[in-house]
């Protein structure tokens, strides 16, 4: 179940506007949020999904068809 789980963190860092800048600022508390929404993760992957720069998850965010974005609407103003 974990591999699922890194598949559907990985994807929510690359189309969640939001929830990516919750992760630069605060990689820890979104994990946890994100095991609270019923995720599981092992210390291996924590540990790799916070080593990896955050640089990596804007370049890669930035290189995918915007349709396939989640918007945050701080991003436009509101």
């Amino acid at each position: 179940m974990a591999q699922r789980s890194i598949e559907i963190l990985i994807g929510r860092l690359i189309t969640d506007e939001a929830f990516r800048n919750t992760f630069r600022h605060e990689p820890f508390a979104a994990i946890g949020a994100f095991i609270l929404a019923g995720h599981d993760l092992t210390a291996i992957e924590i540990s790799a999904v916070t080593a990896t720069p955050c640089e990596l998850w804007e370049v890669v965010a930035e290189q995918i068809d915007c349709r396939l974005q989640k918007v945050s609407l701080q991003s436009i103003g509101f």
